[in-house]
């Protein structure tokens, strides 16, 4: 009898914990407007996959930018209302449904889809719905690997012809996106020219900018006043990255070479691009436009796609890509990321992560 009800108590204990960790936190929205009003923290439980299904774990997810833009409904690809913001993140399988394919249990994934919901605890999905990833693969750098990390490779890589010791200038240099810029161009041994705002730390982000392995750090105003183009201190770069626009954007495009290209993926001055005319006649610069997005949307499974993720996760690996400076909270602290990426005075100065293990 002993023996009997010491089975049941064990039982019931391995029942109650396979409950328990079943037990799924999630921040949702029913609706778009203001993060801070829209966004709720809710519980609730997950059951097991079937058919094609995997059961994930989430670790870690990002809060992006795009994120945000996502909950206030002007981001250009909306979730299913109500449900689950977030584009990014890494996860572990729990279990695989019968039919699920190419994934098992304690695979390291991320998403393969937009609006997978990342900012949720436990999440059932199609198995096609995520990318393995190398179980040695650092689990802050590869949460971001598929927007910024991926968003820096490209525009390297698609839009000028570019050999080592050519160059490249990019505003916006400190965002994580222009972080991730300044590694790549170290690792291809290419030349980097980073723009940044003013600010009262500006020695210190010159600093850490500069151990990410760029080659001139300059604000707004150094631009504008630099002679080390003309006096041959710096090769012209080839190649702009612009997510300003309005007037550093231009002041950028000033310094291209003959032919150059400057690429625009974003807009955080909300001012329009403006290029004089005679930057066109004279020096025949191009003017182009990426957005990650539409890319992967056209690339998904492609070997282009392939061969970037798997350079960029051995990059990644041997420590050449580090994720941005960072701040790793709890779900139940997301407020303070809105705050701080929602403030209209900006430097940020940290990406927000949320650790499901927190």
């Amino acid at each position: 009898m002993k023996r009997l009800l010491a089975r049941l108590v064990a039982s019931n204990l391995n029942a109650a914990r396979t409950y328990s960790s079943r037990a799924n936190r999630k921040l949702a929205i029913a609706e778009f407007g203001d993060p801070k009003a829209v966004l709720k923290l809710q519980n609730g439980s997950v059951g097991s996959p079937k058919e094609d299904e995997i059961l994930i774990q989430m670790l870690i997810a990002s809060i992006n930018p795009a994120d945000i833009n996502t909950v206030q409904g002007t981001y250009p690809i909306k979730p299913t209302l109500p449900g689950v913001p977030g584009h990014e993140g890494v996860g572990e399988v729990l279990e695989v449904g019968p039919n699920a394919s190419g994934v098992k249990p304690g695979d390291l994934v991320i998403p393969n889809i937009e609006n997978f919901g990342s900012w949720e605890q436990f999440k059932l999905v199609k198995s096609e719905a995520v990318t393995k990833v190398p179980p040695n693969v650092p689990l802050v750098e590869v949460c971001g690997i598929s927007s910024n990390t991926s968003t820096a490779y490209r525009m390297l890589r698609d839009f000028a012809s570019l050999a080592p010791g050519d160059a490249v200038i990019q505003n916006g240099a400190n965002s994580a996106a222009g972080q991730n810029v300044i590694q790549l161009c170290k690792a291809w041994n290419l030349k980097s020219i980073n723009i940044v705002r003013n600010r009262p730390d500006i020695d210190r982000l010159k600093e850490h900018l500069t151990s990410l392995g760029s080659d001139v750090v300059l604000t707004e105003e150094e631009l504008r006043a630099t002679k080390m183009f003309k006096n041959g201190e710096m090769v012209a770069p080839k190649l702009a990255l612009n997510c300003v626009g309005g007037k550093n954007a231009m002041e950028v495009l000033r310094h291209l070479a003959p032919k150059g290209v400057m690429v625009t993926y974003g807009g955080m001055s909300r001012e329009p691009v403006m290029i004089p005319t005679s930057l066109l006649i004279f020096k025949d610069v191009a003017i182009r436009g990426f957005w990650m997005t539409r890319w992967t949307r056209e690339n998904r499974d492609s070997e282009s796609r392939k061969s970037m993720l798997n350079e960029l996760f051995n990059l990644m690996i041997d420590g050449k890509l580090k994720a941005p400076a960072h701040r790793l909270i709890p779900l139940d602290s997301f407020t303070e990321a809105i705050d701080s990426m929602t403030n209209v005075k900006g430097f940020a100065g940290v990406k927000f992560l949320i650790d499901f293990r927190l």
